[in-house]
């Protein structure tokens, strides 16, 4: 009939393209909780948004370094003569200027580089310096024609200008590997990948932008944790995936996450007595930023920092049980979400590795360090840079594992119903159903058509029906 044919054919496609029938009121609840969770957002970034100006006097009031002193880019000109050496000397310094190498011949311990801009004192003339660096740079392949960045401090009363090696230039190395990895996730992904950068682009923007203008002001590490992580998942889930339930879905595991990683990271700051300020780095941002926590600022990265692994894990859980009830329109909800489960276990258990092993390879230079020590390992775990390592994973991976089955559960839910399967014929078709492209036609009865006919019509239910058949006869 060409009813049916029309039918088979609009539920293949269907299926071919995993549409899936969504329960009305699961949407509507759903759609509820996101706009919820949408207008807290934005009225938490316009709540507190960091006034420009306050943000840009508390960056100006702190000096990298001392006033007059500038940071000349150079290219290096004399190779270090030998390798492996650990002489802390070098080249003497180029005629009317003072670089900060004494002695004779160039060593390992020294480059001599000419500046790419003259300076104040130097007329046309751009300098030629000899500057020592540290041996571990000296060996680290350097070669001419390589560009370092200097420090130049002025001149002071009977002193000559002075230059010290600060850095090697990489913008090219790190230019080239960024254009590669464009390149690779546009040709891989496709818009898909396009757009998951330009989401990237966003995350980091909310970040410069509102995140750390907020922490400087001194705002709660808490609250801005959460608004900027928030924002920024709404706009990367929706670019990323495309505006849909099963997205709708996957963002709110990924907030119910956040909520459960931020209410962990703020009671294992309080519990192992964290002061935030754990290395050179910290205890400097403290004396610069005397109206900022640092209290807060860990309890901000330690919800900042589970953001990504969480996002993969609830996109991918809400993915699998869509594509689940796709393949299997007939199973239960209860079903729904145990197959779910199972995906979702194996992955908990590959994330979990990544979360490790990324924390080791990162920490590498300190795990040698307690290696080289032979402190007890309990003993040196309980140092605060360590701890605040260690209960950054932990938290972020509790969140983690927590946001599986919830994001499961809420998938499970919001797709429609099982539906009962149609009957079949003895064909194995739907009644009604029309032969596809791919089934030819049979030739000759089958089986039950021998069957019916062995046993004769069945006899008839009304007496209507006799005097039917035996006037046909």
């Amino acid at each position: 009939m060409p009813g049916g044919h029309s039918h088979s054919h609009a539920h293949a496609a269907r299926a071919a393209s995993g549409t899936v029938a969504v329960s009305t009121l699961a949407r509507l609840g759903l759609t509820l909780l996101i706009a919820l969770a949408a207008a807290a957002t934005i009225f938490g970034l316009v709540r507190y948004w960091p006034e420009e100006s306050q943000a840009a006097d508390r960056v100006g009031t702190s000096d990298f370094a001392a006033p007059g002193v500038t940071f000349p880019v150079a290219v290096q000109r004399v190779l270090p003569v030998c390798e492996g050496a650990e002489a802390g000397t070098g080249a003497a310094p180029a005629a009317g200027q003072s670089g900060d190498v004494v002695g004779g011949s160039p060593t390992c311990g020294a480059i001599t580089v000419q500046l790419t801009q003259p300076t104040a004192t130097s007329g046309d003339v751009r300098p030629v310096v000899s500057v020592s660096v540290p041996p571990a740079v000296s060996t680290s392949g350097l070669r001419e024609g390589d560009t370092v960045m200097l420090l130049r401090t002025p001149p002071q009363h009977t002193q000559r200008e002075t230059y010290s090696f600060l850095q090697v230039q990489r913008g090219a190395p790190l230019s080239l590997m960024l254009a590669l990895f464009l390149l690779v996730v546009a040709v891989v992904a496709r818009w898909r990948g396009i757009l998951a950068l330009v989401g990237l682009v966003f995350g980091g923007f909310v970040v410069v932008r509102f995140m750390l203008p907020a922490l400087l002001e001194g705002q709660s590490g808490l609250l801005v944790a959460l608004i900027g992580s928030s924002a920024i998942m709404f706009v990367v889930l929706y670019l990323a995936h495309g505006l849909s339930v099963r997205t709708s879905t996957a963002l709110a595991g990924t907030l119910f996450g956040v909520a459960i990683t931020a209410g962990l990271g703020l009671l294992a700051v309080d519990l192992a007595r964290l002061s935030g300020v754990a290395n050179d780095e910290g205890a400097t941002l403290a004396s610069f930023v005397t109206t900022m926590n640092p209290r807060e600022l860990l309890t901000c990265a330690i919800i900042v920092a589970g953001l990504g692994v969480l996002n993969d894990v609830t996109i991918t859980q809400s993915s699998a049980v869509w594509e689940l009830r796709a393949a299997a329109p007939s199973m239960g909800r209860r079903a729904l979400f145990q197959s779910g489960m199972r995906i979702g276990r194996d992955h908990i258990a590959s994330t979990i590795y990544t979360i490790v092993f990324a924390y080791a390879g990162a920490a590498l230079p300190v795990l040698l360090l307690l290696f080289l020590y032979e402190r007890p390992v309990l003993e040196m775990l309980q140092t605060e840079s360590l701890s605040e390592e260690i209960l950054r994973t932990l938290a972020s991976a509790i969140g983690l594992v927590l946001a599986v089955p919830v994001t499961t559960a809420v998938a499970a839910l919001t797709v429609g119903a099982a539906r009962t399967p149609a009957p079949v014929d003895g064909d194995g078709r739907s009644p009604g159903q029309a032969l596809t492209v791919d089934e030819p036609e049979r030739q000759g009865p089958t089986a039950a058509d021998l069957v019916r006919a062995a046993s004769g019509p069945p006899p008839p239910s009304t007496r209507a029906e006799a005097r039917a058949r035996m006037s046909y006869f």
